[in-house]
């Protein structure tokens, strides 16, 4: 597969980074010679120093035969125009990251398809959408919806007082064999590297244990672990960007109370007229004279956006020390990922991870219709549409041969989410979630294409 990638930022180059280690053919294009050097010395790739939407730049980098061309340059004008000329010069797929989160909201009705772009991605309204879920799901580190929460994914960590940890899974499904979730992922604690649980896995205090689980299962594993599904009804956010802003847009429309510090006057003030529900507060969120003069100790959750990691990691944990329930941090170095937990912040997110997730649903083989890859986790959690010249369509779980390194979590069937077991037939049209570690991806892409 070919692709191009227009824009060696921390996008571009995260993308180029992922996909280089999938042995796909990959050209970089940037105008910054001293990014591409790098992208170049560090990654198996190809990198052209040229503006993307050239006609030249697009014939050196053989537009005319690539499979997708990504532009996730800052510059969302720069993106679309791209597009349009890779489109015309052959180009089979085109995606463009845009800020403008109205394109996104009208793309039925403005029909960017006739124009050259297929898949318009935005990493701000994808991490916005992530805060609302993450809020959705307030007892759990992680979580990711599929077909509207028939099935989700939600991460936690065991202590030694959650009544299965000593005991494997095999134990654990027969003594709780009535709960509507299975277990697809484990990461040990002090490690970086992920363990697909089979009957003889056992549970360990410090597990940050992913499970897969129906609606009615989200209580249930609440419950066993001890973790509590807060109601939030109060958020202060930190940061006035573009995310911070559509983050409390979306909030506000959910009825949440939310009030956003902004240490830009000017910003503050547009915010302001642009979101008069919304209390916004012009001060450095940094001190915490302010954050509890305004009652910090009050929120259920505390969203820290600035564009600063440090400021974000450190303004949770302040957060944190106040008792807030929740804290989000945005954070662009995946080094803190594995810090996070242990330091005391609840989740943190990532735009390029988020974006990347969005991508690579078009680079899987099969009828993939979703891919998540979460924080510090070494696996991809796929979603496949089984077609009816799929491998699987027709044969029982328990004799398909799956790598070791692979688990199916659950099928939605008919718009119904179901945990599933080895005597489970699979047929057409079902969808199916499951998680692999990188080296089965591969495998399991041909059972399902």
């Amino acid at each position: 597969m070919k692709i191009i990638i227009a824009g060696s930022g921390e996008v571009g180059f995260h993308l180029a980074e992922l996909l280089s280690l999938e042995s796909l053919d990959i050209t970089l294009i940037d105008l910054n010679k001293d990014k591409l050097n790098h992208a170049e010395n560090q990654l198996d790739i190809k990198v052209i120093k040229g503006n993307s939407y050239s006609y030249s730049v697009l014939k050196r980098a053989n537009i005319s035969n690539s499979d997708l061309f990504i532009a996730v340059t800052g510059d969302e004008t720069v993106n679309i125009t791209s597009c349009c000329i890779a489109k015309k010069l052959g180009s089979k797929r085109t995606i463009a990251r845009i800020s403008n989160i109205e394109f996104i909201e009208k793309k039925t009705e403005m029909n960017f398809e006739e124009i050259g772009i297929d898949e318009l991605i935005s990493p701000s309204a994808l991490a916005a959408e992530e805060i609302l879920q993450l809020l959705d799901q307030s007892a759990f580190s992680d979580s990711h919806e599929f077909e509207d929460g028939e099935l989700t994914l939600v991460g936690t960590k065991l202590d030694n007082t959650v009544p299965f940890v000593g005991k494997t899974v095999k134990e654990a499904a027969s003594i709780y064999s009535d709960l509507h979730f299975m277990p697809i992922g484990i990461q040990r604690e002090g490690t970086d590297y992920t363990i697909i649980p089979r009957g003889d896995t056992e549970f360990e205090s410090g597990d940050q244990v992913y499970f897969i689980t129906l609606k009615e299962g989200v209580a249930e594993i609440c419950e066993l672990t001890g973790k509590i599904k807060e109601s939030i009804k109060n958020v202060m956010i930190l940061g006035g960007g573009i995310l911070g802003f559509n983050a409390a847009k979306d909030l506000i429309d959910k009825n949440i109370k939310v009030k956003l510090v902004e240490q830009n006057k000017i910003k503050a003030l547009n915010i302001s007229d642009q979101l008069p529900e919304l209390m916004v507060i012009h001060g450095d969120g940094r001190s915490v004279d302010l954050l509890e003069e305004e009652n910090i100790e009050s929120m259920d959750a505390f969203i820290s956006l600035t564009q600063n990691s440090e400021t974000n990691i450190m303004a949770c944990l302040m957060a944190k020390s106040k008792n807030v329930k929740k804290t989000i941090a945005l954070v662009e170095n995946n080094d803190y990922f594995q810090l996070s937990h242990s330091i005391g912040i609840d989740t943190i997110i990532n735009k390029k991870l988020l974006t990347a997730n969005e991508i690579f649903r078009y680079i899987r083989k099969g009828e993939v219709v979703d891919v998540t890859r979460l924080n510090n986790f070494n696996a991809e959690i796929l979603e496949f549409v089984v077609k009816s010249d799929s491998k699987v369509n027709g044969m029982i779980i328990k004799d398909i041969e799956l790598p070791r390194s692979s688990i199916i979590g659950g099928v939605i069937k008919e718009g119904k989410g179901l945990i599933v077991l080895g005597d489970y037939k699979i047929v057409e049209n079902d969808r199916v979630v499951i998680c692999c570690l990188p080296r089965a991806i591969n495998k399991v892409e041909t059972l399902f294409s």
